[in-house]
């Protein structure tokens, strides 16, 4: 585990590096997105109920920003078509994304130790469990595990076609119990 890395909130002065960081992560990263969509998820996030200022956060090495990463209050819903269940249990979830390592960076164990980092925060700021959607060869490595494992189910989007890519994690043992519902991202239009 890299030990280089600085974690913090982000701010207002990184916005425009996050917005470049993100569409070159993005574009250059992966085969589905050039990154604007995911520029507008995160303007979509902050502008809504469910931000998290302190759980938003940039990783820099020796001053420059090499990642972003962000977690925000996630409902699931009591339904696969978007039903929303309480207040109370809506603010004990929270959702990792994005998660975007600069292009320079790849493959060099930033998005690992930034996620590893970032689950100390969340557990520390009391919250229950963890979900994301994506690459689950990466995300088991960190201790991510299929959703359904939780009695958490995918409804949409990859893990349609591959449900592993739709995974949880608790931040602590048995945290995610007596939880259970459906990912629905229809609070989100970019999502």
């Amino acid at each position: 585990m890299r030990n280089d890395i600085i974690i913090r909130p982000e701010t207002h002065k990184d916005y425009k590096q996050i917005i470049s960081l993100i569409l070159r992560s993005f574009s250059e990263g992966t085969d589905y997105s050039d990154g604007t969509d995911i520029v507008a998820l995160v303007e979509e996030i902050r502008d809504s109920k469910y931000y998290i200022p302190e759980l938003s956060f940039v990783a820099e090495i020796d001053g420059r920003i090499v990642g972003y990463f962000m977690f925000s209050r996630f409902p699931l819903s009591s339904t696969p078509n978007g039903t929303h269940i309480d207040d109370e249990q809506e603010s004990n979830i929270v959702m990792l994304a994005p998660v975007a390592v600069h292009a320079d960076y790849f493959h060099q164990g930033i998005g690992s130790a930034m996620i590893t980092q970032g689950i100390e925060k969340v557990r520390n700021a009391g919250y229950q469990g963890i979900t994301v959607e994506g690459d689950y060869h990466f995300y088991n490595r960190v201790g991510f595990k299929t959703s359904s494992e939780f009695n958490i189910k995918p409804t949409s989007g990859i893990p349609m076609n591959e449900p592993r890519c739709m995974m949880c994690q608790e931040t602590y043992e048995g945290a995610l119990k007596n939880v259970q519902g459906y990912v629905v991202y229809d609070m989100y239009f970019n999502a």
